[in-house]
């Protein structure tokens, strides 16, 4: 099953009729793309040669989703009407309590290629559900295999988070509350388990797929689900050089509850087991303190916002341009996929901004096409996408004439442009969608209302009721 990556075993050729390269939008570039799926040259100003792959309208950098759920695309359009963070989570427990390998694999195919078609080249998934519901162990690896097979079906780039959570919220003693019945199928025995278990998931994937195609990475949940007694022990043994990711501060309560357990902030916390710094990609980061956003700072931390799950589920706005200029890196995630659309996300970046500090402009365009295409893929430890030479060849092509975009500058299409405007998604060289069709699997909505159709008839008999309500229990 393991696989080259790049477009062929001979140097391939993309020309862009416009593009966005080297901080402009330049005209007729010409771009060389090796084996690998990275650009060798670029030349500006150059015709169309026979055989180039020919990507009409203004070609920008691919996005790079820095934090995804896929299971949670089963919630679209059925968890949005009342309720907090909190009674959100209920429902999604009971579309995670459906999932079985066979499902997850139909399932994230279908949400991996509607991101492909919508913009994104690459995606970081924050993985938890590991394990059978009543939390024995899939052999094999069982559910990770099946989101990197839906991964290099949907010829998406995926960084494999594998999480670690072990405890349902803050205890004594640094020990944590143990996982109720739902969360089982989320944890291990402890934090030595888990990182034999991350151990043996690399050599099982490296064995089997391209890094340039699927990797691991580690992600721990949260403090509240990663006692502090296994925060040391993880800081202690986690293999350097692979991305660490964790939901950080998303929730007042989590921040509430940390600082009577620890008498720190989670960020704070993490302080103290020296697990920031440069590799470290802080999700949501929404209610900081400045002492937080200077040790995330002076750490090179990365903060990866997901502005329309936040809206959504009314987490607040995160000090955006405060953490950029304490020197964090901003990326952008889909989370949840209440909307997958990097167009939108960068939107709603900035009017976050807008809104919290009644200021606009704090973001450039060339900042929000940063974040979620640069930022992203370091978020996962890999090259940034674009049309430079040394960058990975992953590209979406946008129109700029259509019935959002008539009249846009081509350097304005971040708030002009979403997802319906895009016309063509590479990745390593290949084109992998035209005006919303995958080129390998089609159209995404049909594989969509087939595999939410699928894990709806497995979890009908227990959870479908649950889907509908949105009180606290």
């Amino acid at each position: 099953m393991k696989g080259a990556a790049g477009p062929s075993d001979e140097d391939a050729a993309v020309w862009c009729e416009a593009g966005w390269y080297e901080g402009s939008i330049r005209e007729r570039i010409r771009l060389t793309v090796d084996s690998a799926g990275r650009v060798t040259a670029a030349v500006t100003g150059r015709e169309a040669e026979p055989g180039d792959l020919v990507l009409p309208g203004v070609v920008v950098p691919a996005a790079a989703n820095a934090h995804s759920h896929a299971f949670h695309r089963i919630l679209r359009g059925r968890t949005h009407t009342a309720g907090d963070f909190w009674s959100w989570r209920e429902q999604m427990y009971s579309a995670a309590g459906a999932l079985t390998p066979e499902l997850y694999e139909q399932l994230a195919t279908a949400v991996f290629a509607e991101m492909v078609v919508s913009g994104y080249a690459s995606v970081a998934e924050f993985h938890y559900v590991h394990h059978a519901p009543d939390g024995s162990a899939y052999p094999n690896h069982g559910m990770e295999l099946a989101l990197a097979r839906a991964a290099v079906a949907a010829g998406i780039r995926l960084t494999l988070l594998d999480t670690c959570y072990l405890s349902g919220g803050f205890g004594a003693d640094g020990v944590g509350t143990p996982l109720d019945a739902r969360q089982q199928r989320f944890g291990d025995a402890d934090a030595d388990a888990w990182l034999e278990r991350l151990a043996s998931l690399q050599a099982a994937v490296g064995e089997r797929f391209d890094p340039e195609q699927v990797r691991v990475g580690a992600a721990l949940h949260s403090v509240r689900a990663v006692p502090e007694a296994a925060l040391a022990r993880i800081a202690q043994r986690l293999p350097a050089g692979i991305p660490l990711h964790i939901h950080l501060s998303e929730q007042p309560q989590e921040n509430a509850d940390c600082l009577a357990a620890t008498g720190l902030t989670p960020t704070g916390l993490l302080h103290r087991h020296g697990l920031l710094g440069p590799r470290l990609s802080v999700v949501h980061a929404t209610h900081l303190t400045d002492a937080d956003i200077a040790l995330l700072g002076e750490a090179g931390a990365t903060a990866v916002f997901c502005p329309t799950t936040e809206a959504d589920l009314a987490d607040g706005l995160g000090r955006a341009t405060d953490l950029r200029n304490a020197g964090v890196a901003l990326a952008l995630g889909s989370d949840q996929h209440a909307v997958v659309d990097p167009w939108l996300e960068m939107r709603a970046l900035e009017y976050g901004e807008r809104l919290r500090t009644g200021r606009r402009g704090a973001l450039a365009p060339s900042d929000l096409h940063f974040a979620a295409s640069d930022a992203g893929a370091r978020a996962q430890g890999r090259t940034a996408p674009g049309l430079e030479p040394g960058k990975a060849c992953d590209l979406m092509a946008v129109d700029p004439h259509s019935l959002r975009t008539a009249g846009s500058r081509p350097d304005q299409l971040a708030f002009s442009a979403t997802a319906a405007d895009v016309t063509a998604v590479v990745v390593g060289g290949r084109l992998r969608a035209r005006n919303g069709s995958h080129t390998l699997l089609g159209n995404p909505a049909a594989l969509l209302r087939e595999a939410i159709a699928a894990v709806d008839s497995a979890a009908a008999p227990v959870h479908e009721p649950r889907l509908e309500g949105t009180r606290r229990p």
